[in-house]
């Protein structure tokens, strides 16, 4: 009797090894893998932080969940290029599915970092002078993703200048030389300027700390004062748009979102749909796609933003020309 148990017993267990194994074997073969994205961020400012949460809601609508089947490690240097260096290198070694780099310094030393894993940037200014990509249309190697550069923004900022402030002659502009974005906004932007006649007065910092310093510095000297997209600045653009509401100094600025936290006037867009834009890019390539097959993507809506909390702290008379087609915040 207890040979014939045995038998039987041994038959059931070859039939369930022949079926695949016991119920831990088969869930296991049936969990979903998990996916590893390393994001990396020079700065904390909204513009990035909004074009971060973007890519994370594209992500989540594609059913890429954080704590179900995806894994994100965010890092911010915090504006330190040693530290950008460092994570970059954190989240190659990690061997992460894919790495995100949000503006130009963090997207620069991931490429530096990595030539296999997959790299997509965005709030970019110009990704093909950055050496990220070999063009817009076809990127080659192994990083793409979006330009926060509408070809027209800069140039309908500046024009707004001379609608707003016509009898504006001096306009500031303050920037860090050492961020590559900016240099190159800067340049588009005293272009423009020279178009409209008007003078460009500027000043460079290097850390966040002296930007209110900078902005005291303007004082006295020009009529307006433009924020191109800095980060350095944008990360500290509260201590400029105190100085400015002091001394009735309008600011123009470079970002959309910089309008929504006190500056007068900017052409821009959402970033949030920009980092969703690129998130869509990210299950393509989780999907198979290479980065070299995404071409660099743009924002595509620009408009007029204006605030008109701003406008009265910054001694602005508005009308209702002035405000036509424009979208209005601070109210």
């Amino acid at each position: 009797m207890k040979k014939r148990l045995a038998a039987l017993m041994s038959g059931a267990m070859l039939m369930l090894a022949a079926c695949g194994g016991g119920s831990d074997q088969a869930s296991g073969d049936n969990k979903e893998k998990m996916v590893k994205i390393g994001i990396t961020q020079i700065v904390e400012h909204p513009s990035l932080d909004a074009t971060r949460e973007g890519f994370i809601a594209a992500l989540k609508d594609a059913g890429y969940e954080e704590g179900k089947n995806l894994k994100l490690d965010y890092q911010n240097a915090q504006g330190d290029m040693n530290n950008n260096a460092s994570i970059a290198q954190k989240l190659v070694s990690d061997k992460n599915d894919l790495i995100l780099a949000i503006a130009t310094p963090s997207a620069q030393a991931a490429v530096q970092a990595t030539k296999d894993i997959p790299i997509l940037f965005s709030a970019i200014t110009d990704p093909v002078s950055a050496e990220l990509v070999q063009s817009f249309e076809k990127p080659g190697g192994n990083a793409t993703g979006t330009s926060d550069t509408h070809p027209d923004a800069i140039k309908n900022t500046i024009a707004a200048i001379k609608k707003f402030i016509p009898d504006a002659k001096k306009v500031g502009i303050i920037y860090n030389n050492g961020e590559p974005n900016s240099v190159i906004n800067v340049k588009n932007a005293k272009e423009a300027l020279k178009e409209e006649g008007l003078e460009v007065v500027e000043t460079t910092i290097s850390t966040s700390a002296e930007v209110k310093q900078a902005a005291e510095s303007m004082v006295g000297r020009v009529d307006v004062l433009y924020i191109p997209k800095d980060n350095t600045v944008v990360a500290a653009l509260e201590s400029v748009i105190t100085v400015a509401n002091d001394k009735d100094i309008p600011i123009f600025s470079g970002d959309g979102d910089s309008v929504k936290r006190g500056t007068f006037a900017s052409y821009g867009f959402d970033y949030h749909d920009l980092g969703y834009t690129t998130g869509k890019m990210a299950v393509e390539i989780l999907k198979g796609k290479k980065p070299s097959e995404i071409p660099v993507g743009f924002p595509e809506n620009l408009e007029l933003i204006v605030n008109k909390k701003a406008a009265e702290e910054e001694g602005i008379t508005l009308t209702e020309d002035m405000l036509k087609d424009a979208k209005i915040v601070g109210e």
